[in-house]
């Protein structure tokens, strides 16, 4: 299916900022109104401090999600694979890759590569689509391929395995 070797440097697909953009908008005027009822002696309905946190956590959510996939890049080269996205940092080589699980999800696919001592994970091109129309690209453009290319350089083999999803073992 694959078969030349496809080293180099990957970045993640980087999603719209505006679902960003939204959540810190809404939660800045669900707490105005907040301390505009305080400020105003009016009672405060008990889903406006809820709703208040929620968005705030929502907006936090969506900030470090995008700053990582920011910050993501993937390398491929003979001697093994760095991935590195801001909280990890990995460097397997060949040799030091176990076990590769594949899974399918909603959009694309998520697949982990675990060493000895360390892991990542990455997702396939995903594509976001509402009422039939494309919002939104996500993941690595070749996901595909870089999992392919990671399976056959660490001569991993498939394995049996009773859950959904694709693993490959070192024999």
């Amino acid at each position: 299916m694959f078969t030349d070797p496809i080293f180099g440097e990957f970045h993640p697909e980087l999603i719209p900022r505006r679902g960003e953009f939204v959540a810190w908008s809404t939660a800045v005027l669900v707490i105005t109104g907040w301390l505009i009822l305080r400020l105003n002696n009016q009672p405060v309905p008990t889903a406006v401090p809820i709703l208040a946190i929620l968005l705030l956590l929502a907006g936090l959510s969506i900030s470090l999600g995008n700053w990582m996939d920011r910050r993501t890049h993937l390398q491929l080269d003979e001697s093994g694979i760095a991935f590195q996205n801001g909280f990890r940092n990995v460097r397997l080589t060949w040799d030091d890759i176990t076990q590769v699980r594949v899974f399918p999800a909603r959009w694309g696919e998520k697949v982990q590569v675990f060493g000895e001592n360390a892991f990542f994970e990455f997702r396939t091109l995903g594509e976001v689509k509402y009422q039939g129309e494309s919002k939104a690209l996500f993941g690595f453009e070749k996901g595909e391929e870089i999992y392919h290319q990671i399976i056959i350089s660490a001569d991993l083999q498939p394995s049996e395995h009773p859950n959904q999803g694709y693993f490959y073992v070192r024999r």
